[in-house]
């Protein structure tokens, strides 16, 4: 079905808004102040805080809501969705980047984009929000399945294609443990069942700190999310041209996944483009804490940077209204 110009407007009004947004402009900001040499900086235990208030608020959030909506087929069809792009990108990505990355930093990336960024979901939900645009609380829940999968799936292909020997290999037990039960991981899956086990009750309990902070928190969470970007730029330009448009390419063709999936399967638009969101966002948060254990010769130079400096602002500032105008003019307003 395509768009009509009243809802092609009403879409290309997004990228206004996110420029007009606090919380995007501070991520600006903070890249600014990078590259001028500012002496702006965010305290290491004050990031560590906001990461955790973040993820435990989308969490908590999403198991209130998963509850109001309860598991209808739309919510059964964007998991099962959700968890096999989980499955289904990391292969890709890695025979991809394979031809010109090593095995371990190939994976490495791999399981960043495999897994989803916390943030890009979150800024693509307020702006459906602010554009009247309805989704369900499952999509949360989506979020939180699609986190883990990368990781294991990453690291079951650097197993196969180096052949090291067994005793350079990490034990499984250590392996399942990083995946399944790192801390970020744990606190998104763990506020989200509690979400659902107290319902409407916790969340009135909670709502001034989980929902009117919430905007304010994200604000200096983006600003040293721009502080750290900008700062590894370096690290990207050595790396190679090829793969920072690795980083802008694949997000395109996750987000294209995501739609077709979710057309065959009749998803709404709100739910379609938040599926299109997680399926072209990378990591920055859960893959580097299992990363650097499971694969610990992976340089963090470079997929922590393609992921944060590169896909991130290429969603926020680019691919959510080009998301969202995609969804409109293929499903319908």
């Amino acid at each position: 079905m395509t768009g009509t110009p009243e809802s092609a407007g009403a879409t290309s009004g997004v990228a206004s808004m996110l420029l007009a947004s606090p919380p995007v402009l501070f991520f600006f900001l903070g890249m600014f102040a990078a590259l001028v040499r500012s002496t702006l900086k965010v305290p290491k235990a004050v990031t560590k805080l906001l990461s955790l208030y973040l993820l435990w608020a989308i969490g908590f959030q999403g198991g209130v809501k998963l509850v109001h909506g309860g598991l209808s087929p739309d919510a059964v069809a964007a998991i099962v969705i959700g968890v096999t792009l989980a499955c289904i990108t990391p292969v890709a990505v890695f025979f991809v980047l394979r031809r010109w990355l090593s095995s371990e930093d190939a994976a490495a990336v791999a399981a960043s984009y495999g897994s989803v960024s916390a943030v890009t979901f979150v800024t693509a939900s307020t702006v459906l929000t602010a554009q009247g645009v309805s989704y369900g609380g499952h999509m949360v829940a989506c979020m939180a399945l699609m986190e883990s999968p990368a990781i294991v799936m990453a690291v079951l292909l650097l197993r196969w294609c180096t052949r090291e020997s067994q005793t350079a290999r990490p034990a499984w037990g250590t392996l399942v443990h990083e995946a399944l039960l790192n801390g970020p991981v744990l606190l998104l899956v763990g506020s989200m069942v509690i979400g659902m086990l107290t319902g409407e009750r916790g969340y009135q309990a909670f709502k001034p700190l989980c929902t009117d902070l919430f905007s304010g928190v994200l604000v200096f969470f983006l600003l040293d999310l721009g502080l750290i970007a900008a700062r590894r730029l370096g690290d990207l330009r050595r790396a190679g041209s090829r793969l920072i448009a690795f980083g802008m390419v694949a997000p395109l063709v996750g987000a294209a996944a995501a739609l077709s999936a979710a057309w065959l399967t009749g998803l709404g638009r709100g739910d379609a483009v938040l599926l299109m969101v997680l399926a072209a966002s990378a990591s920055y948060i859960a893959v580097p804490a299992a990363i650097r254990l499971v694969i610990p010769k992976a340089n963090p130079g470079i997929y922590i940077p393609l992921a944060l400096a590169v896909t991130f602002p290429f969603n926020v500032g680019i691919g959510i209204p080009l998301y969202l105008f995609a969804a409109t003019r293929l499903l319908g307003p």
